[in-house]
């Protein structure tokens, strides 16, 4: 279970709930430098972590399983788990509103709103960063009852900047750490979107699935948005997810 940014391996309680019930083993990750407290200053060395950087520190971590797991990844978390599966490391893979690998543009209004705060700072793709409560409850928390999206929020760490640059401005990036080889993904792909998603639209989503179209399975929820993990009515989501690797048993 890979959290996306601003994150940490606390959002998949309610994940690790329903799929440790079916009998799996849930391992939930966390990213490098995000074990801090919310409330205090970040690790500068984390501003310049990107995402080849995050891929290279999982795939050690997958190595030490000595088993092939399922991936599942929520947000970046998503795009992380494509890369992984491109390098063979997954029997399947769960996106969950995923971050778009390069080759999609996503600069649509509302994700232009979602990073406004973080991309008026000059230098951001160097620096930790975090998004204001506001921008965080526009884009990602939107579903959540009032009380909830705060103490949500309180919980966000800051991200690195530059994992920001690499999605948002991939077209920019020489190093294009966030391109994915489709040909190399062949495991199964389930694609999940929330239709009132601001940070990863739909339709955006919809295209991520289509990269994958022969391996995928693409499933839109109309009462989710990005927070799909703990927005009301997430147990929904959840079954048809557990539905879903049901049907991989006998050909995983």
């Amino acid at each position: 279970m890979i959290h996306g940014m601003w994150g940490g391996p606390w959002y998949w309680k309610n994940y690790r709930s329903v799929f440790e019930a079916q009998g799996h083993r849930c391992v939930a990750t966390t990213l490098p430098y995000h074990d801090m407290d919310p409330r205090g200053a970040p690790d500068p060395r984390l501003g310049t972590m990107g995402l080849l950087d995050y891929a290279e520190i999982l795939e050690g971590e997958l190595r030490q399983l000595r088993t092939m797991p399922i991936l599942m990844g929520h947000s970046m978390g998503g795009l992380l788990a494509q890369m992984l599966g491109a390098r063979g490391l997954a029997k399947a893979v769960v996106l969950l509103a995923p971050a778009a690998p390069a080759g999609i543009l996503v600069l649509a209004p509302s994700v232009i709103k979602s990073f406004w705060s973080i991309q008026m700072t000059w230098g951001f793709w160097s620096k930790p960063v975090r998004p204001t409560p506001d921008e965080a409850s526009y884009s990602l928390l939107h579903l959540l009852p009032e009380k909830e999206r705060q103490e949500t929020y309180e919980k966000f760490v800051y991200e690195s900047g530059r994992t920001v640059f690499e999605i948002g401005y991939w077209f920019l990036d020489v190093r294009g750490a966030s391109r994915v080889d489709e040909s190399r993904l062949t495991c199964p792909v389930l694609v999940v979107a929330g239709s009132q998603d601001r940070m990863t639209p739909a339709w955006v989503v919809r295209q991520v699935a289509t990269k994958y179209e022969t391996v995928s399975t693409y499933k839109e929820f109309e009462a989710h948005a990005h927070w799909l993990v703990a927005e009301p009515g997430w147990e929904e989501v959840a079954r048809y997810v557990g539905g879903w690797l049901g049907t991989l048993k006998t050909s995983v």
